[in-house]
């Protein structure tokens, strides 16, 4: 059993052989994944890793082998293919569980981040993680070391809900102004705030050459609004609570759920944004192995 409650071994299982690949050119050092328009080591040395086949010998220490007669390479702080930054937004709204639910849609993201976090670093790609709601909650930066694995998932395991407005646009620009380097960026949010100020941050980092993949992750009470009975909503934010006649209602926000799925699934496509929708009642096992098995068709 995992030391870590988000990190999920029967869906690492199941992806540990795929592999989150980038799709466009990104910064970094190539190490078999990614391309990269650079070449070079970074100066500042992290840690040895054991030779194998298909590294370039000359980053080989020859000390080491003398001493243990294993071949073991230097291993640096950049010395990655790519930086990914996985974005978890964690407004009031993302702590919504469904009657039948096993899974908040926070606890459903952070398990999601925590596999994907641990694949991405597997195949030797920096990582780093952003907890937002209104402002930036936490901010982990991209890096790849088994110590910096070790924080990333601990910190995931501490994620709590906040209890603010969502402004989910803000911190995003915030972190695109930050980036020094093109990547990847992955948000998982509930994307419940205006879709054109969502699209307008998503914009900021493909302007910035980013690769951006979005995964909405939404509850199946809110996909196909099952309710039948009087039922009392509570807003997440403002906590106001309506009593409502399911039945009277229903098309009309089926409707405006359809206009709403629809504005992020065209605006990422137009941005060429990965868009993928999350119900947090399907396996995330099969979801991601579906989504990453669809990625790689496209290479």
């Amino acid at each position: 059993m995992s030391e870590f409650k988000y990190l999920d071994f029967e869906t690492l299982g199941r992806i540990k052989n795929m592999q989150m690949l980038a799709q466009g050119v990104v910064e970094g050092f190539i190490l078999g994944l990614h391309r990269s328009p650079y070449r070079g080591f970074s100066v500042e040395f992290a840690e040895y890793r054991q030779y194998v086949p298909g590294d370039d010998i000359k980053h080989l220490d020859w000390k080491v082998y003398g001493k243990s007669d294993r071949y073991y390479l230097k291993q640096f702080e950049e010395e990655t293919n790519l930086a990914c930054h996985i974005l978890i937004d964690a407004s009031p709204s993302m702590d919504y569980k469904g009657e039948g639910a096993v899974f908040t849609k926070l606890e459903y993201a952070c398990r999601m981040a925590a596999c994907l976090s641990y694949l991405m670093m597997s195949q030797r790609d920096a990582t780093g993680l952003m907890i937002f709601d209104d402002e930036i909650r936490q901010r982990l930066p991209a890096r790849g070391s088994p110590a910096h694995r070790q924080l990333l998932l601990t910190t995931l395991d501490n994620v709590k809900p906040g209890t603010g407005d969502t402004d989910l646009a803000g911190p995003m620009h915030a972190l695109a102004e930050s980036l020094k380097k093109r990547g990847m960026v992955i948000l998982i949010s509930d994307l419940l705030d205006d879709p054109l100020k969502v699209m307008s941050a998503l914009q900021h980092f493909r302007f910035q050459g980013n690769e951006v993949v979005v995964f909405h992750v939404l509850d199946r009470d809110e996909i196909e609004f099952p309710f039948h009975a009087m039922t009392e909503f509570t807003d997440s934010e403002s906590k106001e609570k309506v009593l409502v006649a399911p039945q009277s209602v229903r098309r009309e926000y089926l409707n405006e759920f359809d206009r709403f799925f629809g504005a992020y699934k065209k605006g990422c496509a137009d941005l060429g944004a990965d868009y993928k929708l999350m119900n947090t009642s399907a396996s995330l096992e099969l979801a991601l192995s579906e989504y990453l098995y669809r990625r790689s068709r496209l290479f």
